[in-house]
């Protein structure tokens, strides 16, 4: 059985928006090989339509489409309360680090650049289906404690331990540890960051970002490595 099969058999659905054939058919391939229910569109008009229609389970977007392009179908799926929980995985081309900071700050889940390898893709389709169906879980649960390796985040309490020991942190560096904790693999740009810790119209600057980060990974020590730079991007919490 498909670990990300429901209970119930149902097989996961995936949204494909390509318009390249070639494409188009390697991704359904692969998919489908894996167990997934695949519904292939080769336009972003289609995209939104068949999402709205019957929203999948994940939506892989290429960004490169003709007319409305995937950052236009992004926004609009993030923007409608139908399918705004949906997860977006987006395919770039190396050098788009414009566009993939676009599409993060726009509620993409994570991104996958070509070329790349069906084994890469299916293990980023896993992860974010698992991740998303985690986050849902817990989101209808108490607030609890929060485990990013050998770090603790204790909400309720307000601390954050390493080891069992507690760690010294602001509390900038606290909210900024406990965002990123929470959704382990998730990529946050800068932007976001800077607007969850400090709201939308915030004159905080990027650098401030990298600072609390290095401030972070050396309160961290020889785990410093839990926070993971994406180059062009932002920052991760390393996924175990």
């Amino acid at each position: 059985m498909n670990p990300d099969t429901p209970c119930d058999q149902t097989p996961r659905s995936v949204l494909v928006v390509e318009d390249e054939a070639d494409l188009q058919q390697l991704l359904q391939f692969n998919l489908q090989r894996e167990g997934y229910a695949v519904t292939v569109c080769g336009s972003g008009e289609k995209a939104v339509q068949a999402a709205t229609e019957h929203p999948p389970d994940l939506v892989l977007l290429d960004l490169m489409l003709p007319r409305m392009d995937g950052l236009d179908v992004c926004r609009r799926l993030k923007g409608s309360p139908a399918t705004a929980h949906v997860p977006i995985v987006m395919v770039t081309a190396k050098g788009e680090d414009a566009d993939v900071v676009a599409g993060l700050e726009l509620g993409a889940d994570d991104y996958i650049t070509k070329p790349f390898s069906p084994r890469v893709l299916i293990a980023r389709v896993k992860a974010v289906l698992r991740r998303t169906r985690k986050e849902r879980a817990e989101s209808k649960q108490p607030a609890s404690l929060i485990a990013l390796g050998p770090v603790e985040v204790d909400p309720d309490r307000h601390e954050a331990r390493l080891d069992g020991r507690l760690l010294d942190l602001t509390a900038t560096e606290f909210k900024l540890l406990k965002m990123i904790a929470r959704r382990p693999g998730r990529v946050f740009t800068r932007q976001q960051i800077i607007e969850k810790l400090h709201g939308v119209n915030s004159v905080v600057t990027d650098r401030s970002v990298d600072v609390q980060i290095v401030s972070l990974r050396r309160k961290f020590g020889e785990h410093a490595d839990l926070i993971e730079t994406v180059r062009g991007v932002g920052y991760r919490a390393r996924e175990s």
